[in-house]
């Protein structure tokens, strides 16, 4: 497999809000990922989106390399925590705060997928399409089964009353006569 590793080191945000973005980013195609960040709200988008397209341009540099951007994936992306820049703030009554400037090294990594294996249909069993019918059991045939008797049982109940009903009066229309 053919893959490609990028890396901004000292970009000047926080590990956490770039982890965010390329939250969105991991395990899509790069296309796919480019449209994303491109249409992200987040500033940290516009540089990892350097880093992706590094990426992508050395893996296209290695040997072997197919050079379609268009099989390749986005296989892992991270941000790590840099060095933090202190700074001095003043404060109330001669007092200081401290201000930490954050820094973070993005990581992406891409890969190449392998080329799509075309299926071949398997071939039928010997004995032709009957075969294979009667080799599978048929499960939706049992349960309509099941509701049909359950329908005939029902059917002959109302048949039953409607019976029981109408003797009744054939009997007393034969005692009127």
């Amino acid at each position: 497999m053919i893959e490609g590793r990028a890396t901004a080191r000292y970009v000047r945000t926080s590990a956490q809000k770039a982890g965010l973005v390329m939250d969105l980013i991991r395990g899509k195609n790069v296309d796919l990922a480019l449209s994303t960040l491109r249409f992200s709200g987040k500033r940290i988008a516009n540089d990892i989106e350097k880093v992706l397209r590094s990426a992508v341009a050395n893996a296209q540099q290695k040997d072997g390399a197919s050079g379609d951007a268009d099989r390749m994936f986005v296989a892992g992306c991270y941000a790590d925590q840099g060095p933090s820049q202190k700074r001095i703030r003043p404060a109330p009554m001669g007092r200081a705060f401290r201000i930490q400037k954050r820094t973070a090294h993005l990581t992406v990594q891409v890969e190449e997928r392998p080329q799509a294996v075309v299926r071949v249909p398997a071939r039928p069993p010997e004995g032709g399409a009957d075969a294979a019918a009667t080799d599978r059991p048929e499960k939706p045939a049992r349960r309509k089964a099941r509701k049909s008797s359950a329908s005939e049982s029902d059917a002959m109940k109302a048949t039953a009353t409607t019976e029981d009903t109408a003797a009744p009066t054939e009997s007393a229309a034969k005692e009127s006569d």
